[in-house]
């Protein structure tokens, strides 16, 4: 059972940035198709990235520029960067994922930002950003 934990959310003021982060146990990053998504209360849930378990991304287009993606394969975790903060990008942040799918010799990702699409979900970490 994969399991998801996010931290490195806060408050912080506009034009400052924050890097949060999702610790994986019982899957390992390089296995996992995975994504980042928020969600702000009364509102869906947002897609933000997703990242293939080879590293392949895939941005919603407008925060394409301020929101950068990682993992670290060795540490099993998930990044997520927001630069220049917003106060729209207030919100609860979450990681997701889904195990990929293994065709022969080759892996696949969806790279969806369906939340549908994802198994596995953190319990969130909040983001909150003053003007």
């Amino acid at each position: 059972q994969v399991q998801l934990v996010e931290s490195g959310g806060g408050s912080v003021q506009a034009g400052g940035s924050l890097k949060l982060s999702c610790a994986v146990s019982g899957g390992t990053v390089d296995t996992l198709c995975m994504a980042w998504f928020r969600q702000d209360p009364g509102a869906e849930r947002e897609g933000i990235v997703s990242l293939g378990s080879d590293g392949s991304t895939y941005y919603r287009d407008p925060v394409k520029g301020r929101f950068a993606v990682s993992k670290d394969n060795d540490k099993n975790e998930l990044y997520l960067e927001i630069l220049s903060l917003k106060s729209e990008d207030t919100a609860m942040y979450y990681c997701a994922a889904e195990p990929h799918l293994v065709l022969g010799s080759t892996t696949v990702c969806a790279m969806t930002l369906v939340s549908l699409q994802y198994t596995y979900w953190g319990q969130g970490t909040q983001v909150t950003v003053s003007s």
